[in-house]
């Protein structure tokens, strides 16, 4: 009796980590798509900035 109780409870702690350890990796994921989107983001922001500067130079030397 004792032992199918303790062989239930280490099947549920064994389920509760597989699902930390999903989560966990859903989160990493999550992590690493917005650092990629931001960094992303701060290339289209020097792109424009480096745009409007080149606008801005052939303005002055017209």
């Amino acid at each position: 009796m004792m032992r199918m109780v303790r062989m239930r409870r280490m099947r549920m702690m064994m389920g509760i980590l597989r699902v930390m350890r999903m989560r966990m990796l859903l989160m990493m994921m999550m992590m690493m798509v917005m650092m990629m989107v931001m960094v992303m983001m701060m290339m289209m922001k020097m792109m424009v900035m480096m745009m409007m500067m080149v606008m801005m130079v052939a303005v002055w030397l017209q």
